[in-house]
């Protein structure tokens, strides 16, 4: 009797590492598979080209890929832990979720960036720290440019007629131009190109429905700002936690497991309301890397980026994604505890560099939002005392007042 039981056991076991080893190479298949659309879209289609360095190309693909959906795999590997543990302490017994278990979650925590973490944590949480809260205040301007604002005191129909005639008048000096003459033809062609984009977005504007135009942007814009006071929040309490409670340490205590309690106060809420939050820094932290200088050249276009930028880009993710859950929950975002080699750092058990980590993060956003929010009355005030001719006022790129926003018209204090 007792062998038998040994042997089911064994079968038990067997049969568990199977279904779990299925479920993790299927979930690494749809992220790499998603990470190759996401490349081709991307790659320039000069690359593809059949020569002698195919193979090169092909390799470097290949590696790019995998690299892409390793990172989206550490991306998603605390909303799916989170879920997760919602699911199965709301339904225990269900069969239809018992392939979901504590062990499925371990080993994958396992399977994504075993050793290769280790190397790059800190430079990552570094990089974090750098790019989240410059990314923060940066969304606002993206999804300013990739929203329809409203029209208010405009004239779209006046401001189409007048783009209208800056076109005709650049292809009047396009076509009329010959080599003796000094203009300089690639000039005008690129700012010929920027007068049909400004129109085309006018047209847009023009085009949008009156819901779209003066309900989706302002509820867009007050749900980023509820995000991110959200975000500040969270990482105060944090702060003051770490201060009274040194439970409240990333590296503190081994939390409950999978599916024995809510991690969250506000039990299913809260945890969406942390996966929300969670997948919001990853994007702001992406968001403010290609808007930090030195990172702008890596920005990818369109059928028009160069492998070598491609392999940066990745790479670049990488350590952005692989940092994400450390980050996570050090300020505070989570209370989910680190599993794998994730946890397994002697820097997240130092109170000093945590609290240094949170009082850091607090202090940098909150001074970008302020700059942020507060960039046109400082370009007033510089021009009314004469200084915006010593090059002192807001020069970043979502601040400028004489260049067409991506919307589609010009920014006018």
């Amino acid at each position: 009797m007792e062998g038998q039981d040994e042997v089911s056991a064994r079968e038990q076991h067997f049969h568990s590492q199977v279904r779990e080893s299925t479920i993790c190479f299927l979930l690494f298949a749809i992220l790499y598979v998603v990470s190759y659309f996401i490349i081709k879209r991307y790659k320039r289609k000069s690359d593809e080209q059949e020569d002698e360095d195919a193979i090169v190309n092909r390799i470097s693909l290949f590696l790019s890929t995998f690299t892409l959906a390793v990172s989206g795999g550490a991306v998603l590997l605390l909303p799916f832990s989170i879920i997760s543990n919602e699911i199965l302490l709301a339904f225990p017994q269900n069969y239809y979720i018992q392939w979901l278990n504590g062990s499925l979650i371990h080993d994958l925590w396992e399977f994504y960036l075993p050793y290769l973490y280790s190397c790059i944590s800190l430079m990552g949480c570094l990089l974090l720290l750098l790019c989240t809260p410059v990314g923060l205040s940066r969304m606002f301007t993206v999804m300013g440019q990739l929203l329809v604002k409203p029209a208010i005191l405009e004239d779209l129909d006046e401001q189409i007629y007048m783009i209208t005639l800056e076109e005709e008048a650049l292809q009047r000096r396009l076509h009329g131009l010959s080599s003796s003459v000094e203009y300089n033809v690639m000039e005008l062609e690129q700012e010929l190109e920027n007068v049909k984009t400004l129109k085309t977005k006018l047209e847009r504007r023009k085009k949008a429905s009156v819901w779209e135009r003066n309900l989706v942007y302002p509820a867009v814009m007050v749900l980023l700002l509820i995000e991110t006071s959200i975000s500040v929040l969270l990482v105060a309490c944090n702060i003051l936690c770490l201060l009274v409670d040194e439970t409240a340490m990333p590296k503190g205590t081994r939390g409950p497991g999978i599916g024995s309690a809510s991690l969250s106060t506000f039990g299913f809420v809260g945890a969406a309301l942390e996966i929300i939050l969670i997948f919001y820094l990853m994007v702001s932290s992406v968001v403010g890397f290609y808007s930090l200088r030195f990172f702008g050249n890596f920005t990818p276009k369109k059928d028009d980026t160069t492998m070598t930028k491609i392999i940066g880009n990745c790479v670049s993710i990488l350590v952005l994604s692989s940092a994400l859950p450390v980050m996570s929950r050090t300020l505070g975002i989570t209370r989910f505890d680190l599993l794998g080699d994730f946890g397994r750092f002697n820097w997240l058990g130092n109170f000093y560099i945590v609290l240094s980590y949170n009082l850091l993060f607090a202090i940098v956003t909150t001074l970008c939002l302020i700059r942020k929010f507060t960039s046109a009355v400082r370009e007033e005030l510089f021009k009314a005392l004469g200084l915006h001719k010593l090059h002192l006022s807001d020069t970043s790129r979502d601040s400028e007042t004489t260049k067409p926003s991506a919307n589609g018209h010009q920014k006018a204090l």
